[in-house]
């Protein structure tokens, strides 16, 4: 027997996107459900990127999303690019009066529960969507399994896929599962947290002759780092030993912090845009939408920008009746995807060494680091790209405070 449901708008996806979603659509009085396969514990487990542009945290602390992204949060006021031993700082308020924080994912995402559940949103986890329906009309629907086994349907007034790059609802949107531009790159990270003090106040983002290595931070205690590896690498296959020695060969000139390693995985790198973002009344966002390289810290960053972006259509076309922010979201959207897209696979290409690299493929990579780092404009290309374009119809903001 299946329970139906009524709702404003069907959400497939408890991830950043679907959860600030329902946030911002609930300050409108509009209401959702928001449905996801995984355990509330899985979704708050689950380390991912820490990176925030400054559009990004001023929405999540002005919306009352997120209070300790500013609170916790470490603001960065810069990056370095470090090759040939020496390291290079992109210094990002003289460059753009914008900077980023460290803060991860997943402490966004327990944020983000905290306030929605304390708001009363209906929030279904252990919820497994089997069919999403009717998107050409006005009354769209979505079929979902409880973790009991019992059915249920969800008739709203538009569905929203932002369950990720494995999407549910993406064939009704694109007519398949793996409808779009597609790019997978010949290398991985070997990522690690390990127990020890930082090593760098910023990230350091460094190209050897080794290959690539990212130094990044944590806590005052654990910390995540990075190296450039082979997609079929196994994680369990280096001792400790190895994984310190293979990333201090990967940064000369500075003096890494080890400890233990509590945690490692090996993570592939992809870039995708589905063909379509937008079917009658189903859409697309963040990872469902499109994937990016970790390179240009822009995953969870161009996630919200569609959120903000698909809250003021929904706000018009639910409130006032008025279709024309919705009938331009996809075009709209698809400007920054690709800009992201860009600057994503420019960083990855700058930075990594292909395993058929020739000396003058290594040559002109050091020529093409120098350009930038000695260099205001190529300074500023990079800082505005890093630290975040302005969200579509919100002007410029100066520096959060700390």
């Amino acid at each position: 027997m299946t329970t139906t449901v009524r709702t404003r708008v069907a959400i497939v996806g408890a991830g950043p996107a679907g959860l600030l979603l329902s946030h911002l659509l609930a300050e409108a009085g509009i209401e959702s459900i928001v449905l996801d396969r995984r355990s509330r514990a899985e979704i708050e487990s689950t380390i991912r990127a820490g990176i925030l542009e400054q559009e990004t945290v001023r929405v999540l602390s002005e919306s009352g999303a997120s209070e300790r992204v500013l609170a916790v949060g470490t603001r960065h006021d810069g990056i370095e690019l470090r090759f040939e031993g020496e390291g290079h700082r992109i210094d990002f308020p003289s460059l753009t009066g914008r900077s980023v924080w460290l803060y991860p994912q997943h402490e966004v995402l327990k944020d983000l529960i905290a306030a929605r559940l304390a708001a009363g949103q209906d929030l279904r986890f252990e919820t497994e969507v089997t069919g999403v329906g009717d998107v050409e009309t006005d009354r769209p629907w979505v079929t979902a399994t409880t973790a009991d086994g019992d059915a249920v349907r969800i008739d709203a007034d538009f569905v929203v896929g932002a369950d990720g790059s494995r999407s549910v609802v993406r064939p009704a949107v694109t007519g398949s599962s793996t409808g779009g531009y597609f790019r997978e790159y010949p290398f991985a990270w070997f990522g690690i947290l390990c127990e020890a003090p930082p090593s760098s106040d910023e990230l350091i983002y460094s190209n050897s002759a080794e290959g690539f290595a990212l130094i990044s931070q944590r806590s005052a205690t654990v910390q995540r780092m990075y190296f450039q590896c082979d997609p079929d690498a196994a994680p369990d296959a280096l001792s400790d030993e190895e994984i310190w020695e293979t990333l201090q060969a990967r940064v000369p000139g500075t003096a890494l912090a080890a400890g233990p390693v509590i945690q490692r995985d090996v993570l592939r790198f992809r870039s995708f845009v589905a063909h379509e973002l937008r079917h009658g009344r189903a859409v697309l966002v963040g990872d469902a939408a499109h994937t990016v390289p970790p390179t240009g810290a822009k995953g969870m960053n161009l996630a919200v920008a569609d959120v903000v972006l698909l809250d003021r259509a929904l706000q018009a076309l639910l409130l006032e009746n008025d279709a024309r922010l919705i009938d331009a979201f996809a075009e709209t959207a698809l400007q920054r995807i690709w800009k992201a897209q860009h600057f994503s696979w420019w960083m990855t290409s700058m930075l990594h060494t292909a395993r058929d690299a020739s000396d003058f493929d290594r040559r002109r990579q050091i020529g093409e680091l120098r350009s930038v780092v000695e260099s205001e404009a190529g300074q500023t290309f990079l800082a505005e790209a890093y630290t975040g374009w302005p969200h579509e119809g919100t002007p410029g903001r100066g520096s959060l405070s700390e």
